[in-house]
């Protein structure tokens, strides 16, 4: 391994991605087992990417797991050998690990799609293959599952081949949705070997190929290209005529049917029924009568189907030669990667050093994740080398995901103890490691919390690389506090290493003292929580709260009047009012499509002609909040206002705090626009110093969205069901009990399974999956992600109404006072 890490060209960096359930770690077992690091037996039961304990036990994965893979391939036509190295990354597929997803995707440059035969396209599938594709990652796709065809469903070959079909066709339509057009046009299809079946628990798997190849001999006058294309698509084969023909006529068969699929059907088939005989003549007819001999004295049944179908079909053999035939090394990948991942000048010589991965190059390397060791004690920064070398010893500069360039925020150097390999459940230290090939860093840990850029000590011009952006947002939290107050600063450090140990998982201290974690879903809360006690606070004894909804807070209409508020010294005046944002430009802010990093003259273009704003306020935005990057908008709409320049600075800063802490309940506030209509401000420069104008404009602020009908707004669940078409009657009530609102029921076509999809308030989705599960007997499975935000359309302040029962809760819970702030505390007169 460590000798193929300079050959650039045949390095592979793939992440296995797919919904929940549909295979992938049980897959990804043949590929290990391919390696020789577990036995081919176990390939498919042993799991080997589910490092923890709770993941083997729950049979779901929980962390990425990284992997390098030594692989020897020989060259069809001549015999000469070829070495690859594989860099692989096992990704969780429960929408509240998405985050997890995120973080591999950043480091890989392929990825190998998993959808269920049966189950096809889900939800899941669509959100990581949407990430994958905004990351420039080149997909393949392995249809996993077959067996099920076989044994569970007993499909016939015409329906498996269309639901074969839709689930490739399903998978275009979200490439051509969301490729981008550096990477050229990307479609998958079983004639160009970029489409593989296969069965993860039995370990086989092919392509059209391996039976092209197989029927060479009968078909002599076609090519093996040819060969492919006859058998895919509509294409028919006559026995008696021994005919190739566009439509169906007489007893003729599509050519995928009868020649690949109708084979393995039998041979299960006859295997389960142990007709013994029989599968004698199928395995002769498929020239693999050795292997019947062989193992037919040692195994029977369903044993014997096993040995033989992994034996002929070795799921590694199919994959991997789709990941190294269409796959990309790091050095095709990293030439249009680069320009989306590197936050500096597209031309400079850290941009061109990447784009080249170019090992003499300087250093740049990007920390997508923190992995605690064996212990739990310590961490080790898991990351990709994208130019240069790194090797112990080295003097590294390291900048944090806080870092700004020319600011010494989020700044560190030090000097690197140990690059190891990940291996799985083990390490292995190595010397150093070039560009192109992933790698973790062991001390590293004090200076780096989630995600960081590495370059050497002297490179004072490199950028960071951008920050990762996760498709889920920590809409669940919960407050955590010690029974014994002496394991407080012993809780606080056990917190700072929960939150390196997840990338999205987010630790926030309220006002009152209160220490809350935030998380993307239920279950992601729950492995947060079991983390915390087992591995970074053994001994300490924990209590958490019920589940906290974060709320937003928003207005329904514009100010009645203009708002004024006076200074202390009562020398300054300033006048605003506020208005109600539309709601896809909200979104778009959240999504990161629209900031104040781009120019200008680009954002007043976008808010003139699709958000019809006059062009005029479209100039004079002065700030996004809050964070400098959140769903409100501060303008100046004033007309020849002296001194207005030197005040400027202190306003944005009370417009980011008010929108941070909103009237009502202290929470965010979004979707509002503020306009600044006029200032009266003294002469002399001392009386008009931030200490004078950030509270008035934070009274004025206020004064303008209580005179604008505030609302509460509640996060919104989409949620997806897939259940047994017998139990869809039990999901119904279950969603409509809880506030829930069904918009579309999918019935798989062949399949006992329907996909219901519901939009379900957060606060009622607590404890859903296990009432559901209770009332459909253990059939339905449930998947919650974040959706949008809804207004709560009632006045908070008519007593006892809804929005006031929660806004009293939340004030009560962070400490403030529980009478509602009126607007005549904000307000002056003239």
């Amino acid at each position: 391994i460590v000798k193929l890490m300079d050959t650039k060209t045949n390095i592979r960096n793939l992440s296995v991605i797919a919904h929940v359930d549909h295979g992938k770690s049980t897959l990804t077992d043949s590929l290990v087992a391919a390696a020789g690091i577990i036995s081919i037996e176990n390939a498919g039961n042993q799991r080997i990417m589910d490092t923890r304990h709770d993941e083997q036990e729950r049979c779901i994965t929980i962390k990425s797991t990284g992997i390098s893979l030594y692989y020897k391939k020989f060259r069809d036509k001549c015999s000469s050998l070829l070495e690859y190295l594989i860099n692989l990354i096992d990704s969780p597929g429960h929408v509240d690990f998405s985050s997890e997803v995120t973080a591999a995707l950043r480091i890989t440059d392929g990825a190998l799609v998993v959808v269920d035969c049966i189950e096809e396209v889900c939800v899941q599938t669509e959100t990581v293959l949407r990430q994958a594709l905004g990351e420039r990652i080149i997909p393949i796709l392995t249809i996993n599952k077959l067996d099920r065809c076989f044994i569970e469903l007993f499909l016939s070959g015409e329906d498996a081949y269309k639901g074969f079909q839709r689930v490739i066709e399903n998978v275009n339509i979200i490439l051509s949705a969301y490729h981008d057009e550096s990477i050229g046009v990307i479609e998958l299809t079983p004639i160009t070997d970029n489409v593989s079946f296969s069965a993860g628990l039995h370990g086989w798997s092919f392509t059209l190929k391996t039976f092209a190849n197989l029927y060479i001999e009968k078909f002599k006058k076609y090519s093996t290209d040819k060969l492919i294309k006859k058998l895919w698509g509509d294409n028919f084969y006559d026995s008696i005529k021994k005919k190739w023909s566009k439509k169906k006529e007489g007893d003729s068969q599509r050519g995928f049917v009868k020649f690949c699929y109708n084979p393995i059907s039998i041979l299960i088939e006859k295997c389960s029924k142990e007709c013994y005989f029989e599968v004698e003549v199928v395995c002769k007819k498929l020239k693999i009568d050795n292997l019947y001999q062989e193992y037919s004295s040692h195994f029977k049944g369903k044993a014997l189907m096993k040995k033989i179908m992994k034996e002929w079909l070795p799921a590694h053999r199919a994959l991997i030669t789709g990941i190294v035939d269409y796959l990309p090394s790091p050095l095709i990948a990293q030439q249009y990667r680069t320009e989306v991942i590197y936050e500096g000048p597209i031309d400079d010589i850290y941009s061109r050093s990447m784009k080249k991965c170019d090992s003499r190059g300087p250093l740049m390397m990007f920390v997508s994740k923190m992995i605690p060791n064996f212990d739990s004690t310590r961490f080790l920064a898991f990351g990709r080398v994208f130019s240069g070398k790194i090797h112990a010893g080295l003097k590294i500069k390291i900048m944090g995901s806080n870092y700004i360039k020319g600011t010494k925020k989020d700044l560190f150097h030090t000097i690197l103890q140990r690059a190891v390999l990940c291996m799985g459940r083990r390490m292995e230290t190595v010397e150093s490691v070039s560009c192109g090939n992933t790698v973790a860093l062991a001390g590293l840990d004090q200076y780096i919390l989630k995600n960081a850029t590495i370059t050497t000590h002297e490179e004072f011009g490199a950028y960071p690389i951008k920050g990762l952006k996760f498709s889920v947002h920590p809409v669940v939290r919960r407050a955590i506090k010690v029974k014994n107050p002496n394991d407080l600063p012993r809780l606080l450090e056990g917190l700072k290493k929960l939150s390196r140990s997840d990338p999205l998982i987010q630790v926030i201290t309220e006002e009152n003292g209160e220490q809350v974690i935030a998380g993307a879903g239920e279950l992601h809360l729950e492995i947060c929580i079991k983390d915390l006690k087992d591995d970074f606070l053994q001994g300490v004894e924990i209590e958490t709260s019920d589940p906290i909804v974060p709320y937003r807070e928003t207005i329904k209409s514009s100010s009645n009047h203009i708002c004024m508020a006076k200074s202390s010294n009562k020398h300054n005046r300033i006048y605003a009012t506020a208005s109600p944002m539309e709601n896809k430009l909200s979104v778009d802010i959240e999504n990161g499509f629209i900031d104040l990093t781009n120019k200008d003259n680009e954002i007043s273009k976008v808010l003139c002609d699709e958000y019809k704003w006059s062009k005029e306020e479209a100039k004079k935005i002065w700030s996004f909040g809050p964070f400098g990057a959140g769903p409100n908008i501060l303008v100046d709409t004033t007309r020849s206002v002296q001194y207005l320049e030197e005040v400027k600075d202190s306003c944005v800063s009370a417009f980011q705090n008010t929108t941070k802490e909103g009237i009502l309940a202290n929470e965010n506030i979004r979707g509002v626009v503020f306009y600044l209509k006029d200032f009266t401000l003294h002469a002399d420069s001392i009386h008009r110093g931030g200490g004078q104008i950030i509270p008035t404009c934070k009274k004025v602020i206020y004064a303008s969205i209580l005179s604008s009908n505030p609302r509460l707004m509640e996060p919104v669940f989409l949620v997806s069901v897939t259940v047994p078409n017998t139990v869809v009657g039990a999901v119904y009530s279950v969603i409509s009990n809880r506030k829930g609102k069904v918009i579309e029921e999918v019935n798989k076509s062949n399949t006992p399974i329907s996909i219901v999809k519901a939009y379900m308030p957060v606060s009622k989705s607590f404890g859903f999956a296990s009432v559901l599960r209770a009332e459909t007997s253990g059939q339905a499975f449930p998947q919650c992600v974040f959706d949008h935000w809804l207004m709560v359309d009632i006045d908070p302040f008519i007593p006892e109404s809804k929005s006031n029962l929660i806004v009293n809760k939340i004030r009560k819970r962070k400490g403030l006072n529980v009478e509602l702030p009126k607007i005549c505390d904000f307000e002056d007169n003239l």
